[in-house]
């Protein structure tokens, strides 16, 4: 497999240690969010990382692994709910003015691709959506997009910002039309109605989407393994 680089560093934004893994050597810069409360290290486990590693011995990305914060923001229930967003906040603010100016520096690329599973994919949605200033390409497998039900009935403007469902309709930026995003799921995926309702929302704001479902699968790494390299590969043949 590519050679992996560890790194660590002090977030101004989080005020605390940010770890993540890096894979390839050049190419465009890959950003993979983990899934619920997952970890830097967790593409790495679970051999998502293996299934494209064709694609970064070839040159063609770069991946960043970053680590995920949700055990402080939208799965702490020790806090109110207006603070686990704020928490939430901190964390995008990190990732795209931390991450993402690094990322695009070592690589020379002027936006980037975001990309998770399950929980994963609605960090890379609602990061993509926020920010097309940055980002070319979205890459969701199996994600669920309304964060609503996290917050126990609390809801203000940080919310509404952070939560595809409500904030894209109203939405409008002309980065949109440099902007494609994937969307996979299984025939039986516990997110499957998630990806068609997401689908038919970027239709309606005329941002460029596949709506990939894959029959008789589940949600599950087993699917992710499988659909993620195929999406790199379009990207590479530029059929998107």
């Amino acid at each position: 497999m590519t050679n992996e680089r560890y790194i660590k560093w002090h977030s101004s934004h989080l005020n605390m240690d940010i770890e993540m893994l890096v894979y390839g050597y050049k190419g465009m810069p890959l950003l993979i969010f983990p899934t619920s409360m997952g970890r830097f290290y967790e593409a790495k486990d679970f051999r998502l990382i293996h299934s494209i590693d064709w694609f970064l011995r070839e040159g063609f990305f770069k991946v960043y692994c970053i680590d995920g914060i949700d055990r402080y923001s939208w799965y702490n229930r020790s806090i109110h709910p207006a603070d686990r967003v704020k928490n939430h906040i901190w964390y995008d603010l990190m990732v795209y003015r931390e991450l993402v100016p690094w990322a695009m520096h070592e690589t020379g690329f002027g936006k980037v691709a975001v990309a998770g599973c399950s929980f994963g994919g609605y960090h890379a949605v609602n990061f993509g959506l926020k920010h097309p200033d940055s980002t070319k390409y979205i890459l969701s497998m199996s994600g669920a997009f309304n964060i609503k039900g996290r917050l126990d009935g609390y809801y203000d403007d940080n919310v509404y910002f952070n939560n595809p469902p409500d904030f894209l309709p109203n939405a409008w930026d002309d980065h949109f039309r440099d902007l494609f995003v994937f969307l996979g799921a299984g025939e039986w995926d516990i997110c499957l109605g998630d990806n068609y309702e997401m689908a038919d929302l970027l239709g309606r704001r005329g941002i460029r989407n596949w709506l990939d479902i894959r029959p008789r699968e589940v949600h599950d790494w087993p699917l992710w393994r499988m659909i993620f390299p195929h999406y790199l590969s379009m990207i590479v043949n530029s059929q998107v």
